[in-house]
This record gives C-alpha cells, sequence and structure tokens, in this order.
C-alpha cells in the first residue's frame, strides 16, 4: 500500500511559514494584499473564491473580493483591472477563471501588472520561469506539486518524471518548474498528453508520474511502473447514487489500482488542492515584499 502525501499537512506547514513572514511585514507596517475577481455566479467558482477570502483573512492579509454581474463588459473588467493594478494596498490580483463567454481571459491576464499577477499567467512571469528567473511567479497548481514532492523527501534531481497534460495552467509550467537548476529541480522531464503515441509505456518509465489530463480516473494500474510516486492534480465530479450528494470527487487517477503499485500517492481530494491555495497565499506575501523591496 502507498504511502498518502497529504497536502493538508503539508499546507499547514506553508502557512505556519507564513504566518511568521507576514507578522514580520506587519512590524514594518505592511499588510499583504489579495484581490480576487469574479465575473458571473458560477458555483464553483463562488465556492473557491470564498475558501481564498477565508484563507486570507485567517492569515492577517488584506483581502478584497470583487464579485461583478456575468453580464460586466470586457472594458469594464479591464477597467476594474486597472483600478487594483494601480492600488498600493493591493500586491496580488487573482481574475478568477474561467469568465464568462464573452470575456477573452488572454487579454485581462495581459492586463494585470506582472508584479501583481499572483496566477503565474503573465507572459513576463511565463517567461521568467523559463529563463529561471525566480523573481517571477509560478502558477500556483505547479508550485504545489513541487512543494509537495520537496516536503516528501522524494528525490526530483536526476528522476525521469512525466507529466501528463500540456496544459498553460499545470503541464507547461510544471515541466519548465521542475526542469530548473538548484532545489526542486534538474528532473529530466517528458510531457505526454492525449495525443501521444505508447502512452503507457512511456508512463511505466517515470520515476514521478503526475496526472493533470482533467479526465477521471485516466491512470491505471498499467500506466504505472512499481515504486513510482503518483502526484494527480485532477479533480472531477462522477455522479454516484449511492452519495448523499448524487456524486463523489476523484483524480485523473484510479486510485484504488494505482495505490497498489506506487510507492507514494496524494489522495483526492485533500492532495494537490490545498496546496493550491497555500501557494497563491505563498505568492502574494512574495509579490509584497517584492514590491516594497
Amino acid at each position: 500500500m502507498s504511502r498518502l502525501i497529504e497536502g493538508r499537512v503539508i499546507a499547514g506547514k506553508v502557512y505556519a511559514e507564513l504566518r511568521s513572514e507576514i507578522a514580520q511585514l506587519k512590524q514594518r507596517d505592511r499588510i499583504p494584499g489579495l484581490a480576487v475577481v469574479l465575473v458571473g455566479d458560477n458555483p464553483a467558482s463562488r465556492a473557491y473564491v470564498r475558501s481564498k477570502d477565508k484563507m486570507c483573512r485567517d492569515l492577517g492579509l488584506y483581502s478584497v473580493k470583487l464579485e461583478l454581474p456575468a453580464d460586466t463588459s470586457q472594458n469594464e473588467l479591464l477597467a476594474r483591472v486597472g483600478e487594483l493594478n494601480r492600488d498600493p494596498a493591493i500586491h496580488g490580483i487573482l481574475v478568477q477563471s474561467p469568465p464568462p463567454k464573452h470575456i477573452d481571459e488572454a487579454v485581462v491576464v495581459r492586463a494585470l501588472d506582472p508584479a501583481k499577477d499572483v496566477d503565474g499567467f503573465h507572459p513576463a512571469n511565463v517567461a521568467k520561469l523559463t529563463l529561471g528567473d525566480e523573481s517571477g511567479f509560478v502558477p500556483c497548481t505547479p508550485l504545489g506539486c513541487q512543494r509537495l514532492l520537496i516536503e516528501s523527501g522524494i528525490e526530483i534531481s536526476g528522476a525521469h518524471v512525466v507529466v501528463l497534460g500540456r496544459s498553460m495552467i499545470v503541464g507547461k509550467p510544471l515541466a519548465l518548474l521542475l526542469m530548473r537548476k538548484g532545489r526542486g529541480g534538474d528532473a529530466t522531464v517528458t510531457v505526454v498528453h492525449s495525443r501521444s503515441r505508447h502512452l503507457a509505456e512511456i508512463t511505466r518509465s517515470a520515476n514521478i508520474l503526475i496526472a493533470a489530463i482533467g479526465q477521471p480516473e485516466f491512470v491505471r494500474a498499467e500506466h504505472v511502473r512499481d515504486g513510482a510516486v503518483v502526484i494527480d492534480v485532477g479533480i472531477n465530479r462522477v455522479d454516484d447514487a449511492s452519495s448523499e450528494r448524487g456524486y463523489r470527487l476523484v483524480g485523473d487517477v484510479a486510485f484504488d489500482e494505482v495505490c497498489e503499485k506506487a510507492s507514494a500517492i496524494t489522495p483526492v481530494p485533500g492532495g494537490v488542492g490545498p496546496m493550491t491555495i497555500a501557494m497563491l497565499m505563498s505568492n502574494t506575501v512574495k509579490a509584497c515584499r517584492q514590491q516594497i523591496a
């Protein structure tokens, strides 16, 4: 049976470190500020924004939750982003994804001040990640995956990491992050996806397999070598009549099968998810520190 890599426990360690750093900033009359912008009334997005706001308040950060109606125009949204860019009390800005269909998300991301882009999606921050410039911001989920591996004592340097998924949210930035020189990097990384040939053969070669393909329980035992470490980024709802909610949450990995082969594995929920919010808080504190430097 695999060792569980519990994101909630490791996120708790991150928060303990952040509380100390936030206290030091407050001694200098600086309070890190995060603004989260939500357009529309997507239930999942609203719940996620609530959890971010709650964690900000728990840590003692200045939190702004800007909720805009679904019919907000792109120009109106860009104007609000501009206001937040200019607000010295706001160090990090996040526009919750996905926005309504009439909003061009790429345009909104490019309108963010890169120094406040704590989601790490602005082209300037993507470039810094590619160049190995640590002053940039790394997307929160990849950063959380890396931290899970480091805190679990899993050797990344020299390991063959296979990343299943090529999105700009997880797959691509995670590959770049794990290839960087230094602590938490120096891996040999292969990125595969739904169009890759001989997929199972490639994933079975991995010392560390990271699943971020967005398909429920896609990774089966046949995809995993004995003793591999498996990080499951996915979170999917599947119908389940036996559940009170009528559904259950599963990852991109068939947990019951894979845990019999893996040496360590993240659960869903409770694995990568808590780390994403922890890294958002960490990026916000980093943004504050850099802006006052």
